[in-house]
């Protein structure tokens, strides 16, 4: 058995139920079928399934897809793969399913995640920013739902519109991420025809139980909505479901940028056309008068007039007679309407106010939360549609619905299905061709050209004469007989016609098709619209000539009427195109039971959705198949690198360059290279594996443009790569770290030299300042020495030749004795201490002042009581320790060149101050 062959044992319908059920026993609700992962309803709030800290578990989860099956992971998935390193494109998450499947909650759920992954900025500004834009987001579900959603038979809030929202991303404010800047809505066919008509079990928008339920008694009186009040346009009203609250969809608008007196005006023109259903009409006896109104519509209309602001008169006239236009003068004629052209031209009215609405509402949601252009670059597209719906009567509304479900089935069966097999032929895979049911011959019978059922519908609107439900289905039936998925019902009594759907069969009734496929809207309703003073109703309705001139078209010139099929399939195909650009992710919405109850798991009724959307298939063919494609260039410039883990190959290229000398190789030589190079790269997957290469077959091919493996192939590959570069960084960072290490024992030697030789300068520049400052010191203290013995001597030079010769001439004169010859030169020597410590203000007195003396003078040693010293404290008069005063005292009244010698802490009145504080002693040398 070759290693490619798919393996049919595992997938088959049974084993495909028995493993759904048991999943749903045990309340998991997701389960992984190849690239698509089903979601089975719950029907049961499950509020730890959807928890933020779960969110961040799969976000935060390197290998997400290795976690249990949820929708986080497909959310995590188009998330991380919007800016793949391989071939960066956009993403898109497509749900489907029927209604009732829990399509919505899923969408939902997937806004939630986005906005919290995706809301990582850096600052605090940018973190605001964000949270603003993510809470308008989130803040626009609401919103939508609220005007958009209703209670149907399969579902309390089926979507009766489809949206694909456009999740803008940039990858430039935060690197390595992606961070939501903002978003888009666009919307495709709402079912407008609900508002004015419902049927039985049914109800109508959300939005008109709320206004009625969640409304103040001051709002109640202002909108004229008493309690207990009946209209024929709320039906069910007794019924309380969870999307009945008022209050969050006020707080939602609120948010979006929608002020209360807007709110009010929207809600007061909601109340308008409450009233505007309960006005009826009854036959008119002559067909020249109008229809007169019935019991109580009179007040209905007064009340509808007033809360649209319009005028009552011209209400009333608009919708009881009806303006003609003919001849080439274009004569307008004024014609009485019957009952039902009054009835259909109120119920236009409505739908036409309620649909301008809802796409004003769109409108103020995208200028809220969509970002301009340059701010983002990829999106991440989210696809809500409308599930497939059969119920016992089925028009217009059914037919796109299921006509839309049917473009996306077949979307998915061209991309994946039929794409896939047909690429692993094209690319020399063996493979064994899985059949599948292809839905291309129902797309065909629908809008096949050049005859099909939306082609046969359109002609009936182009013709100008009144359409005849049995004609259409005649015409239908004659015209696409040969079809396969055209049925027939001869029992049925009315006009209809059955298309065999991929999901299931679905049976058309004829009568109003055209008309509502004509969707016309009469001039003077949008002319009476106009003159409304409500300030909504003129924002929704500009007087704008070119729309006058578009809605009245003269009959030479007369454009074709685009229909609702018509532009229904061309925002079909724009959105069909948006998906084609994108890699397209898959959420199939399984309803276990049709009763919407929990743990009710129907056998027959998942079977059929199975079947129905080719499930089985997709999990034969994911099995078989290998849903990693990458081609051969991208995949040698991401895994060339793993030839490093070869050791028997050099890591070298065998040729030149691939982006070198192209103009000397041929396609052939080229080829061959990339093979010996991508044969190179494979042999490293048993090494990679740790197993020997027979042991294991080989996941992965090579064709002859792509590389195909799996899942677990490529990340094996991704494995080994990361392997490398880790080896590669280690390498890097080694020699980094020696050469960081050798630069810093180079700084740290440079360091301790600059150091060394900075401190040796400041050294000797400590060292030369203290010999200079020494030398200054020195100098001027020899000079003072000089200068002091300069002027002793010059103060004792007269006084000691004057008693010289006194002693010599004497005749009682006699020689002094050595001691006292030795002690005046010592008084000579060591005057200037000796005066300023026996003379100071404070400090030792009595006899330790005398000792201070005695060590300040170097006395021979003895006795001392042989010496005596006096103070001038102790006798009278002043005589200079140098010299006996002869006859008067001569002051000297110079500066002292002692510094702070004629300072004195504490002086005495009698202190002689100046440089005669020398003269305080007077010694008598007789008694020394």
């Amino acid at each position: 058995m070759s290693p490619f062959e798919p393996e049919f044992a595992k997938g088959t319908s049974a084993s495909v139920l028995r493993c759904l059920q048991a999943r749903y026993t045990a309340d998991t609700f997701y389960t992984n079928a190849g690239c698509t992962l089903v979601a089975l309803n719950p029907f049961k709030p499950i509020p730890q399934l959807y928890s933020p800290e779960l969110m961040q578990e799969y976000h935060a989860a390197p290998q997400p897809q290795k976690l249990k099956p949820h929708i986080f992971t497909v959310g995590e998935q188009t998330y991380r793969s919007v800016k793949s390193l391989i071939e960066p494109v956009n993403q898109s998450v497509v749900v489907s399913g029927e209604s009732g499947a829990g399509k919505t909650w899923t969408s939902r759920c997937l806004m939630k995640f986005y906005a919290v992954v995706a809301a990582s900025p850096t600052s605090w500004e940018n973190h605001k920013i964000a949270e603003r834009i993510e809470q308008r987001i989130l803040n626009s579900n609401p919103v939508m739902e609220a005007f958009g959603n209703a209670c149907t038979l399969r579902n309390n809030n089926s979507s009766r519109f489809g949206k694909f929202i456009q999740l803008q991303l940039n990858s430039l404010l935060v690197p390595r991420a992606q961070q939501m800047t903002g978003a888009a809505v666009q919307t495709y066919l709402l079912e407008k025809t609900r508002v004015a008509c419902q049927a039985s079990s049914e109800r109508n928008f959300h939005i008109f139980y709320q206004i009625c339920k969640g409304a103040s008694a001051d709002e109640r009186l202002q909108w004229h909505l008493p309690e207990g009040a009946a209209f024929s346009w709320l039906p069910n009203p007794e019924r309380t479901l969870e999307e009945d609250c008022f209050e969050v969809t006020r707080e939602a608008m609120l948010l979006l940028g929608i002020d209360a007196p807007t709110q009010n005006n929207i809600f007061q023109a909601l109340a308008g056309l409450l009233h505007l259903g309960n006005t009826r009409f009854a036959d008119s006896e002559n067909e020249a008068q109008p229809c007169p109104l019935m019991d109580d519509a009179e007040c209905s209309v007064r009340t509808s007039a007033s809360l649209l602001r319009l005028p009552e008169d011209a209400l009333l006239e608009t919708l009881r007679i009806r303006t003609i236009r003919a001849g080439r003068w274009q004569q307008v004629f004024r014609k009485p309407c019957s009952r039902a052209e009054c009835d259909t031209r109120r119920d236009c009215l409505a739908k036409l106010v309620y649909a301008r609405l809802f796409d004003w509402l769109v409108s103020v949601i995208n200028s809220s939360i969509c970002a301009d252009p340059d701010s983002w670059t990829t999106f991440i597209g989210l696809l809500d549609v409308y599930g497939f719906e059969s119920f016992p009567t089925n028009s217009l509304e059914q037919l796109c619905i299921n006509y839309a479900n049917e473009k996306l089935q077949q979307h998915f069966v061209a991309h994946y299905l039929r794409a896939q097999q047909e690429e692993y032929t094209a690319e020399g895979l063996e493979w064994s061709t899985v059949s599948y049911q292809d839905n291309q011959t129902c797309l065909d019978l629908i809008e096949g050209s050049p005859i099909s059922i939306c082609s046969l519908i359109n002609e009936e609107c182009r013709l100008n004469r009144p359409s005849s439900a049995a004609q259409l289905q005649t015409r239908i039936e004659s015209s696409l007989a040969g079809s396969p998925c055209l049925g027939h019902n001869k029992l049925s009594r009315e006009p209809s016609f059955i298309v065999v759907h991929y999901a299931g069969s679905v049976r058309y009734h004829t009568a109003g098709l055209v008309e509502k496929n004509k969707d016309p809207i009469p001039p003077e309703l949008t002319r009476l619209l106009q003159q409304s003073q409500d300030p909504l109703l003129k924002v929704l309705f500009p007087a704008d000539p070119e729309e006058k001139s578009q809605e009245e078209p003269s009959g030479q010139s007369r454009a074709p009427v685009l229909t609702v099929v018509s532009k229904f399939k061309a925002s079909l195909e724009q959105l069909l195109q948006v998906l084609h650009s994108t890699t397209p992710h898959y959420i199939r919405c399984i309803k276990p039971n049709s009763q919407g109850r929990a743990q009710m798991f129907h056998q027959e009724e998942v079977l059929s959705q199975l079947e129905a959307c080719g499930l089985v298939e997709t999990i034969h063919i994911s099995a078989a198949g290998f849903p990693i494609r990458v081609s051969h260039r991208n995949f040698l410039e991401r895994y060339e690198l793993l030839r490093r883990l070869c050791p028997g190959v050099a890591p070298s290229p065998h040729g030149p360059p691939l982006d070198e000398g192209r103009s000397e190789w041929s396609p052939h030589s080229e080829q061959a290279t990339l093979q010996a190079l991508l044969q190179d790269i494979l042999h490293t997957l048993p090494a990679l594996a740790r197993a020997p290469a027979e042991a294991t077959p080989a996941p992965v091919h090579c064709g002859r443009t792509k590389v195909f493996m799996t899942d677990s192939t490529l990340e094996l590959l991704e494995r080994g790569r990361a392997q490398v570069l880790e080896q590669c960084a280690r390498c890097i960072q080694g020699g980094w770290r020696r050469h960081r290490g050798r630069k810093q024992e180079r700084q740290r030697r440079a360091a301790v030299l600059l150091q060394a030789a900075v401190r040796s300068w400041l050294t000797r520049k400590h060292i030369q300042r203290l010999h200079a400052a020494a030398t200054v010191i020195k100098r001027a203290w020899q000079e003072w020495r000089i200068r002091m013995a300069f002027l002793a001597s010059k103060e004792l030079d007269g006084v000691e030749e004057q008693h010289s010769s006194q002693v010599t001439c004497s005749p009682s004169s006699f020689p002094l004795p050595q001691a006292q010859t030795r002690l005046l030169g010592a008084v000579t020597r060591f005057w200037p201490l000796g005066l300023v410590l026996a003379n100071a203000a404070v400090g030792a007195r009595g006899f330790r002042r005398r000792l201070v003396v005695f060590a300040c003078l170097p006395l021979p040693v003895g006795s001392l009581s042989s010496y005596t010293v006096q103070t001038a404290q102790e006798q009278a008069g002043v005589t200079s320790i140098r010299a006996l005063p002869q006859g008067s005292i001569k002051f000297h009244c110079r500066k002292s060149p002692l510094r702070y010698a004629d300072i004195c802490p504490e002086p005495s009145p009698d202190t002689v101050t100046g440089f005669n504080q020398i003269l305080l002693e007077r010694h008598r040398l007789g008694h020394v």
